[in-house]
């Protein structure tokens, strides 16, 4: 079996994949030159390569920010049925999220006698909505393709078997917006595709209530924030800077707030495309300007209280663990981004900033510059993760759709 990666196309590979396509596609189906060039040089398209030729690639169209369309996905005979397709479709659905702020709708659209791209496109998360009729007199059967980036459930009890050639039927089953194509199938050895049906979720209910759990976690911050900063100002020994830090903290949370009420404003004018991009706002403000100055703040307090210097170190050790370990996990809200170098070094230093304090103030040492490198880690993760990187992403080990147990 001959080694094979893949790419972005360049312009220069243009003249073999006009001969890659036309090798392994019927001519009709092929784009025209003028838009495969385009896509070329849009770098929307990727191709695998084996010693120096072309074996597969994968063609996509962005007729707008909002909605890309893979219009074509070929793979030469004798590379077939071995990974070459799913690589490619897997890199261009992973890739095509990023090309913009708002991720597009990614589609495809297969003949419905082209069962191997069915199954290709229904494995790797995509649900075949609707059935399209094209030609003449309309009787050429496509299926319209949808990537589901978002979990959606099934009813596991409103599911059927449509044969693939059962043209008016499976025109019929699609016809409700809820049900869609989940699966091809064997049914008495032909083929079949499985049709389910999707339960209906209330947007508008389900973002209300995201708001109004958002409204309350920040006023709680807030509430304890303002308990630990009266705390502080009636104590002659604590720090100043760490003072300077809580009242920025509840800055933070109350704009946090501010926020949140602004995206259930969003809600009430039916403004919901807005909605997730003022949350992020909001998620962001609450975390890395009020929950995480709150909790890193808490052993320094306790050192300021305590005569026991071994108390205070296994209570910010354990509180650095804690944090560290909630960087980590999928709950956080930089679990949701791209992390680079960069922001895991800031992450290390997130977590270690309990313990540092802890031991500044345990010592009676300055704490201004731990202050100050706290200040700048936490500022600096807030502008990254809103104004560098995109709208949270679904996590990527996720399914696509699940059965409601």
């Amino acid at each position: 079996m001959a080694a094979w990666s893949t790419r972005t196309a360049l312009l220069s590979d243009l003249d073999h994949l006009r001969s890659l396509l036309a090798d392994s596609c019927d001519s009709e189906i092929i784009p025209p030159s003028d838009v495969l060039a385009s896509s070329v040089e849009r770098e929307l398209v990727r191709v695998a390569e084996a010693e120096g030729v072309l074996v597969g690639c994968v063609v996509t169209e962005l007729p707008s920010p909002a909605h890309a369309r893979l219009s074509l996905i070929a793979v030469r005979d004798g590379m077939r049925r071995r990974g070459v397709a799913r690589r490619l479709l897997d890199e261009t659905v992973r890739e095509l999220p990023g090309r913009s702020s708002e991720p597009p709708l990614i589609s495809a659209v297969a003949r419905t006698a082209e069962l191997p791209v069915a199954r290709l496109l229904l494995t790797g998360g995509f649900l075949g909505t609707r059935l399209i009729r094209t030609g003449p007199s309309g009787r050429a059967d496509h299926l319209y393709f949808q990537y589901k980036s978002r979990v959606e459930y099934i009813d596991p009890d409103a599911r059927h078997l449509v044969p693939a050639t059962a043209r008016e039927q499976l025109a019929e089953s699609l016809g409700p917006s809820d049900h869609a194509v989940t699966a091809l199938l064997s049914l008495g050895g032909e083929p079949a595709f499985e049709i389910a049906r999707f339960e209906q979720d209330d947007p508008a209910t389900l973002q209300s209530g995201e708001a109004a759990a958002g409204i309350a976690f920040s006023g709680s911050i807030l509430a304890a924030i303002t308990f630990l900063l009266g705390f502080a100002f009636s104590s002659s020994r604590f720090p100043d800077d760490v003072r300077l830090l809580l009242i920025g903290a509840t800055f933070s949370t109350v704009l946090s707030l501010i926020v949140y009420a602004s995206a259930s404003g969003e809600l009430a004018r039916i403004r919901s495309n807005s909605f997730g991009r003022i949350m992020k706002w909001g998620n962001v403000l609450s975390e890395y300007g009020g929950v995480f100055p709150f909790l890193i703040s808490l052993p320094v307090t306790y050192a300021q209280v305590s005569d026991n210097p071994w108390t205070t170190m296994v209570l910010a050790v354990l509180l650095s663990s804690a944090v560290a370990w909630y960087e980590r996990s999928e709950f956080s809200i930089a679990h949701r981004f791209h992390r680079s170098r960069t922001e895991i070094t800031l992450m290390a230093l997130t977590a270690a900033a309990p313990t540092i304090g802890a031991a500044l103030v345990a010592a009676n040492a300055v704490s201004w510059p731990w202050t100050t490198v706290l200040t700048f880690t936490l500022v600096t993760r807030t502008w990254l993760y809103l104004f560098r990187r995109g709208p949270e992403a679904d996590i990527a080990e996720r399914r696509q759709w699940q059965i409601r147990n």
